[in-house]
């Protein structure tokens, strides 16, 4: 106990940063993945090419690769001077948006052709068939895998901590140069992870519950 309580300044820095980290990647995953899955979806064949390449690729690249790249590549030929939290969102973001981007796609692949058929039927363009068609009926297909999604993302975010990021496994790192007990640290930072993804699974059955209501 003496451990988190010696150092509780250092634990409530790298709990917010791990949850910032998590949010920031999650927004950019969401928006790359839906858009991706809408490219792969897409009646223009270089648009679906696009979109297959973004997910083959980075669905079979090692995360930890991508981060060094961001940190090591990014700024050297694009944005020099860029800081590490935005290089760390970009790193888990992209990866990330690769699985939503498919947990998207098998969620429209749910919905019935007949919908979309209808939609051009009477006018509607294909990104207003799958945006005011579409999309909101595969959003119930989709949560479910968005929440597994999120999870992993969260314990992906400890890598951060190895390229100056404030995050709970950089607390970790810091603590255990120190001296103290690897143990101790070991569980106090457990149990913060725990509190992160129980939050994310509470609000994914929150949502669950609330579309099944309005079904």
């Amino acid at each position: 106990m003496n451990v988190l309580l010696d150092h509780l300044p250092e634990f409530r820095d790298g709990f917010l940063g791990t949850i910032a980290l998590t949010a920031a990647s999650a927004a950019l995953a969401l928006v790359l993945g839906i858009l991706m899955a809408g490219f792969r979806v897409s009646p223009v064949p270089p648009l679906r090419a696009f979109g297959t390449a973004w997910v083959t690729l980075l669905r079979n690249t090692p995360l930890t690769l991508l981060f060094l790249v961001a940190f090591f590549v990014v700024p050297l030929i694009l944005f020099p001077g860029i800081s590490p939290f935005v290089l760390a969102t970009l790193a888990l973001g992209f990866y990330t948006s690769s699985f939503v981007c498919e947990a998207v796609r098998s969620g429209i692949g749910t919905v019935p052709l007949g919908q979309a058929e209808a939609a051009r039927s009477i006018g509607m363009t294909f990104m207003q068939t799958l945006r005011m068609i579409v999309l909101p009926q595969a959003t119930r297909t989709v949560i479910p895998p968005l929440s597994s999604i999120f999870i992993a993302l969260t314990k992906n975010s400890a890598i951060a901590g190895a390229f100056s990021n404030t995050e709970l496994f950089n607390v970790s790192k810091l603590l255990s140069d120190k001296g103290f007990a690897i143990g101790w640290i070991f569980l106090w930072i457990a149990l913060a992870y725990l509190v992160i993804t129980f939050t994310i699974s509470g609000i994914f059955r929150l949502l669950e519950r609330r579309l099944e209501v309005a079904r």
